[in-house]
């Protein structure tokens, strides 16, 4: 995957959303490592793996959940639209979009501290399961809002956002995710909030 290739989108979907917003010149930087870790639990929550409590602990891969623009994940025929057609606007993997809402945030906190350019490799560390690891990348994001806070005094900054980013990136191999699922994921995502921002989210 090549990551220097998502920080240059992201800015752009970033400066759209603060100049739309009227956000400029604000520092978010603890909003969106908050907005990062809501999108981790709700990435968890997808996962269902860490629900000892439920019969149901494996992650809904696939479903059409139907929107406003389509008959339960097929758009809806009409003389100008034509035929029937797989809706684009349908949550396809909720599994990996949550994954990639993720990775928006922490491009996103890359950019605010400038720290892109990370090159993350694919690990082939030791295998721990996936709710240790989810506890990881919590752990290293708080960490990150740590060294934040006490500007750097601590810790540094540029190598505990790579090692978040190589967790997050580890993470989505543990949930069974290719370098070229997530990127064309991502994309996806990146057009449907520019579309967002367009009809006034």
């Amino acid at each position: 995957m090549n990551l220097n290739k998502l920080f240059p989108i992201q800015k752009e979907l970033d400066t759209r959303i603060e100049r739309e917003k009227g956000l400029e010149g604000q520092n978010l930087l603890d909003k969106k490592i908050l907005a990062l870790q809501v999108e981790l639990g709700e990435l968890a929550n997808e996962w269902r793996g860490f629900k000892f409590w439920s019969n149901k602990q494996k992650p809904q891969l696939a479903y059409n959940k139907g929107c406003d623009e389509c008959i339960g994940g097929i758009s809806k025929s009409s003389p100008l639209l034509g035929p029937y057609r797989k809706c684009e606007y349908c949550r396809v993997n909720p599994l990996l979009e949550e994954y990639v809402d993720c990775l928006h945030f922490i491009l996103s906190i890359g950019l605010e501290k400038n720290l892109e350019g990370v090159n993350v490799p694919l690990s082939d560390r030791l295998q721990v399961d996936i709710t240790t690891h989810f506890n990881e990348v919590f752990f290293w994001v708080s960490n990150f809002r740590d060294v934040v806070l006490d500007n750097g005094e601590f810790g540094d900054l540029d190598y505990i956002y790579r090692i978040l980013f190589m967790q997050f990136i580890r993470l989505g191999e543990m949930l069974g995710f290719t370098t070229e699922q997530i990127e064309q994921a991502y994309l996806d995502k990146n057009k449907v909030n520019h579309e967002r921002q367009a009809n006034d989210y």
